[in-house]
């Protein structure tokens, strides 16, 4: 194996380099030999060895131009291209229908990453990111434990967990495990043609004061009467007394409808 590059903690950078577990990534994503797939934060390029062998082509997307002027001495292969570049200003309208993210990335980048593919024009049918296991979890809670990043993510995207990564595997080890996520982008919109910028100011309005009853955050944060929040529960059957945390997307959507707000 090639002598790994320095880190740059400033980027959050933690190389793995275990087979299993980079072959446990490549796996989750299914990749075929006609599939286009776009690997953010390359890094060494350990990952991008298993890439180039299963995929069409790889497009590697790496924000540290050193070692994106490197990664193709490291990795020889044609089907590789790599672009210097922040995956958050990347243009995603440009690929090919139907392509596939696979990253290991710095903890930091995760909600960021998922709202930027959520909101693309053209989204990856599947993205497998492997992030800090706490936040894989968060990912994919269930009602009770609902968050606005989860709410986001299961909106847009089936969400499920891969493989457990232990953070010594990684070099230098991060102070967390990681775990691999797994995203199928849902083939239709979950609740057909509604404004999501309008149900999302909803949904951030309720988490906004999480450690308060329905209620009292999306009164406060949606400026309506406590009377007329009231009112609207009532109608769809949902207790002002729960915290947000608690409601399911359907029920998200239930007061959408009913509150009717404009944006």
């Amino acid at each position: 194996m090639q002598k790994l590059p320095e880190t740059n903690k400033s980027l959050g950078q933690h190389w793995l380099t275990d087979l299993s577990a980079l072959g446990d990534i490549a796996d989750a994503a299914d990749i075929s030999a006609d599939d286009v797939v776009v690997e953010i934060g390359p890094g060494p390029g350990t990952l991008t060895h298993l890439l180039v062998r299963r995929a069409k082509r790889v497009i590697a997307v790496e924000f540290d131009a050193k070692l994106a002027r490197e990664l193709p001495r490291r990795v020889e292969a044609d089907n590789l291209q790599v672009v210097t570049q922040d995956i958050l200003s990347f243009d995603f309208s440009e690929l090919p229908a139907g392509y596939k993210v696979v990253a290991n990335i710095p903890y930091y980048l995760t909600s960021n990453l998922i709202r930027v593919m959520s909101e693309s024009s053209n989204p990856p049918q599947t993205a497998v990111i492997l992030i800090q296991k706490e936040v894989a979890e968060r990912v994919c809670a269930k009602p009770g434990d609902l968050s606005l990043l989860s709410i986001t993510a299961q909106y847009y995207w089936i969400v499920s967990l891969g493989a457990l990564v232990p953070a010594v595997l990684f070099t230098p080890p991060p102070k967390v495990d990681s775990q691999v996520l797994i995203m199928q982008f849902r083939p239709a919109p979950l609740f057909g043609a509604i404004d999501t910028k309008v149900f999302f100011r909803l949904v951030k309005a309720g988490f906004g004061q999480r450690r308060k009853t329905l209620l009292n955050s999306l009164s406060a944060g949606l400026h309506r009467s406590k009377e007329d929040i009231q009112t609207v529960c009532a109608r769809v059957d949902i207790d002002t007394q729960r915290r947000a945390q608690t409601l399911t997307l359907q029920e998200w959507y239930l007061l959408h409808c009913a509150l009717n707000l404009t944006s």
